[in-house]
């Protein structure tokens, strides 16, 4: 199961790799199959601003996807649905895990 976790966290994420861009702001993506940290990143300067965030930070531990960081309003649980990915197998981890039982997710 962790491979087919590891092909549709780099598919999910290479659909938007492309989504921001801009001039001195690059999208990186960084994936540590070895370790099964998936992350979409924004590097670079707006004017003198210094820019370095994640878009979106995946792991993959204990069976289960973790959402470490969606900073976006795309509603990333229906694309994981779509590759066979139930709401039961991801886990939110940026929500206080005593709230996750109150959602559809997977607690931990």
């Amino acid at each position: 199961m962790d491979e087919h976790y590891r092909q549709s966290i780099r598919q999910f994420l290479e659909k938007y790799v492309d989504t921001w861009r801009e001039k001195d702001v690059e999208t990186q993506l960084i994936i540590d199959s070895d370790r099964d940290h998936y992350l979409l990143l924004r590097v670079g300067w707006e004017g003198e601003k210094r820019i370095n965030y994640s878009i979106f930070h995946f792991d993959i531990k204990d069976g289960k996807i973790w959402v470490q960081e969606n900073n976006t309003d795309i509603e990333l649980d229906k694309d994981l649905e779509e590759m066979g990915i139930s709401k039961k197998e991801i886990v939110v981890g940026f929500h206080y895990p005593k709230m996750r039982e109150y959602s559809d997710y997977a607690t931990a």
